[in-house]
């Protein structure tokens, strides 16, 4: 039985600690897709600690973690990855599996992202400028390395040709920047990365499954910036829906159960792109200063809004979403007043459907004002005890999408869960 975890929104949803959370109830933790732009933030012993590519079940003893071939690994940010985790006492090669059919990001792949950028001038996508846009386009394009690769005695001469290959490239953007240095922590790196557990990925999760062990699909990023349902092109380059599990793993559909989708109480996005209910104001800055948004990756600021429901029931019909997770709802305790996006209004008509264009057809939000609790939520531990404002505040939202929150997190603590009956 497979599980999956995501994000309903543009990511940043605190998914970390949600996998964290559920991760002692299964068997085994997979990543199937995006790469060291995900930031996955977890407290371990009271210690903030930031995922990028290793699974979120890594701090759980007996729980093995799959990094999928839906991935795209570097190899140096694993290699930085892996010293935190082992300064935690955790032995990686018990724990940590790497399918060899998982793309690596290349020195040149990053120099590629970064040239790029430069060149879009005022149109910027907001990339993270961690190489994975251009890393997947080796895959698409069939000339990626991968994983298994590394195990190949031609692998330095297979490299060479495509960082020949990519030159060409930089040299048409008229980049010339020095990697020399990106090269040898890359090749440094790999040589770790070639002791650790490469398997076939599929055969390694199909007999977890067959076994009848418990499986928690993870996503990154959130579905809003999927490639091919987002708000394209400020979208990522992988499928963050729920969809993705099966090439991103190797799963068969039939064996995925329960979708949980995860979102904030209100809505943050990290770089440019549409954004019907951000707010340039006070209240935005204030929910972005209570909230501490700022990227897990990049540290860039977040942009701040209201709940988007237009666009999470969107996330939630094509996942497929079983279950939904808020977290920070606490980040609302200080308001007195909230506002929750329930239609868009375009060229003067309301709909309830998310556009095919939403850059260019610039939705307005419609709100409905809800009435602030006002007071401290994060010690709660039943959901009996939340304010009555703030449980209408929920109850709204379940039966806007038709589906329910099963829990709420109020607060970056571990405890800091409220499970609804």
């Amino acid at each position: 039985m497979v599980d999956v975890l995501l994000g309903l929104q543009w990511g940043d949803e605190g998914k970390g600690k949600i996998v964290d959370f559920f991760a002692k109830d299964y068997d085994v933790i997979a990543r199937f897709q995006g790469g060291p732009n995900a930031g996955h933030t977890l407290y371990v012993n009271d210690k903030k600690v930031v995922l990028h590519q290793i699974p979120s079940g890594v701090f759980h003893k007996g729980v093995l973690n799959l990094i999928g071939n839906g991935v795209v690994l570097d190899p140096v940010v694993l290699r930085r990855e892996m010293e935190t985790v082992n300064s935690f006492g955790v032995d990686l090669k018990q724990n940590l599996f790497i399918s060899e059919r998982t793309h690596l990001i290349l020195p040149t792949h990053r120099a590629l992202d970064k040239a790029a950028e430069l060149s879009k001038g005022n149109q910027k996508i907001g990339s993270t400028l961690k190489g994975i846009s251009p890393a997947y386009m080796d895959k698409t394009g069939r000339n990626g390395l991968r994983v298994g690769d590394l195990l190949d005695k031609s692998f330095t001469t297979s490299y060479i040709k495509l960082r020949l290959k990519h030159q060409k490239l930089l040299d048409n953007y008229n980049f010339h920047e020095d990697i020399t240095a990106w090269e040898e922590e890359f090749f440094e790196a790999v040589e770790i990365l070639k002791g650790l557990n490469i398997v076939n990925g599929e055969y390694f999760i199909n007999k977890q499954i067959k076994a009848g062990k418990k499986v928690l699909a993870e996503g990154a990023q959130g579905s809003m910036l999927d490639i091919d349902f987002g708000t394209f092109p400020y979208v990522t380059s992988s499928n963050t829906i729920s969809a993705g599990v099966s090439n991103g793993l190797g799963i068969a559909p039939q064996y995925i159960k329960d979708v949980i989708g995860v979102t904030k109480a209100y809505c943050t996005r990290v770089g440019s792109g549409p954004f019907p209910t951000e707010l340039e104001n006070e209240t935005g800055e204030e929910l972005r200063k209570i909230g501490n948004e700022f990227g897990a990756t990049t540290g860039r600021p977040r942009r701040c809004g209201w709940i988007d429901l237009v666009a999470l029931k969107y996330a939630c019909m094509i996942n497929g979403v079983t279950k939904i997770v808020m977290t920070k709802a606490d980040v609302l305790d200080a308001f007195k007043e909230l506002e929750v996006c329930t239609a868009y209004k375009i060229n003067g008509k309301e709909t309830d459907e998310v556009p095919f264009q939403m850059e260019k057809q610039k939705p307005e939000p419609v709100y409905k004002k809800f009435a602030g609790w006002n007071c401290a939520t994060d010690a709660a531990k039943l959901y009996n005890k939340l304010p009555e404002s703030m449980k209408e505040y929920v109850q709204f939202i379940n039966q806007y999408l038709g589906v329910t929150i099963n829990y709420i997190s109020n607060g970056p603590g571990r405890e800091q869960i409220i499970e609804i009956n």
